[in-house]
């Protein structure tokens, strides 16, 4: 039988209570480490109030957008999120595009957000009345859109480009607002506002009421644009709708301005003059009869619904108050009349 030496049994002793130690002190580490991985999970990451759009790279890793993260000053530890992105599964999932982090939002709202594909989509606004020109404009004018839409290629081309050859560009774009994330091309979003304008005038020529004097949808676009630029306050769009229907029931010319200045061009300084009403173009409705040979202005749904389903009533003209509103009359001594007192300001 054997017994323990004292001595070694006094320098065992010592071990023990450092290994002892230690063990406390990594229990105590990993303790912190474990509360202050969950405070970091419970801190905001963004403090402004209107929140934060943050850019992910197509590509970009977990452990990469941590780090960038942190160099912004958006959090202080990356391989806290790293971890975070790992145990929950969601490391792999971090999807490329812009992402709005709303205020308050924590490390796990982060990564929800990151992988939701609910990218930042921006509005682009097309305004009826518009001429495809002014659309052009507009669009290039876009920051956050990929232009790739030069003046060198012609609006032949772009037509080609969305799968309509041959056709002419003017009026076959829906004004609406639509959204779009960062990036998208320009090409894009006249493919969805051409859709938009098709699939509309598709509809509404279906449930048009009989007996239009119009034998296409696209006879409905003309008309439309011009209702459209006439229009001033909203609720005389079917009244002037039905004004034009009649001229053209009955073989008159349907003389309107706005297809005169479209037809003059960039020569329009603002002003119509009796010699511009009498120079002839294809757009010049005093001089020529019927529906011009395109539109000349993007028409809102609503003017095409105008044309679909014009005003009843027996007015053939119709002239501008000043205010936007106008005043229709059934006859030409009528007409004078109020051309004399609203335009000619005379008694």
């Amino acid at each position: 039988m054997t017994t323990s030496d004292p001595q070694t049994s006094r320098l065992r002793r010592p071990l023990l209570l450092i290994l002892l130690a230690l063990l406390i002190a990594a229990l105590g580490a990993v303790g912190w480490l474990y509360l202050d991985y969950q405070r970091f999970l419970r801190t905001p990451l963004v403090t402004e109030t209107t929140g934060r759009v943050l850019q992910v790279q197509p590509g970009q890793s977990l452990s990469v957008l941590a780090r960038r993260l942190h160099q912004e000053g958006l959090i202080r530890h990356p391989r806290y999120l790293t971890l975070l992105g790992r145990l929950s599964g969601q490391a792999g999932r971090i999807q490329a595009g812009e992402f709005h982090i709303p205020p308050g939002a924590t490390p796990v709202d982060l990564l929800r957000v990151l992988t939701s594909g609910r990218v930042v989509q921006y509005p682009v606004t097309l305004i009826a009345g518009w001429t495809f020109q002014q659309l052009r404009t507009y669009l290039a004018e876009q920051p956050f859109l990929q232009h790739g839409l030069e003046e060198a290629v012609d609006d032949a081309e772009l037509m080609r480009r969305l799968g309509r050859p041959e056709q002419h560009p003017e009026g076959w774009f829906l004004p609406d607002t639509y959204h779009f994330p960062r990036g998208t091309s320009e090409l894009e979003v006249l493919r969805r506002a051409l859709r938009a304008m098709e699939n509309h005038l598709e509809q509404a020529w279906k449930g048009r009421d009989p007996e239009l004097p119009l034998d296409s949808p696209y006879e409905a676009l003309i008309l439309a644009s011009i209702v459209e630029k006439e229009t001033g306050v909203p609720e005389e769009r079917t009244r002037i709708a039905g004004v034009f229907i009649r001229r053209l029931e009955r073989g008159m010319r349907l003389q309107t301005d706005p297809t005169v200045i479209y037809g003059m061009g960039e020569t329009f300084d603002g002003n119509i003059r009796r010699r511009d009403l009498r120079t002839d173009t294809p757009y010049n409705t005093y001089t020529r009869g019927g529906l011009p040979p395109t539109p000349i202005a993007l028409p809102s749904a609503e003017a095409v619904e105008a044309v679909m389903h014009p005003a009843e009533g027996d007015a053939l003209y119709f002239v501008s108050r000043g205010d936007g509103s106008h005043v229709f009359s059934a006859t030409l001594e009528e007409h004078n009349r109020a051309v004399r007192r609203y335009q000619l300001k005379r008694p």
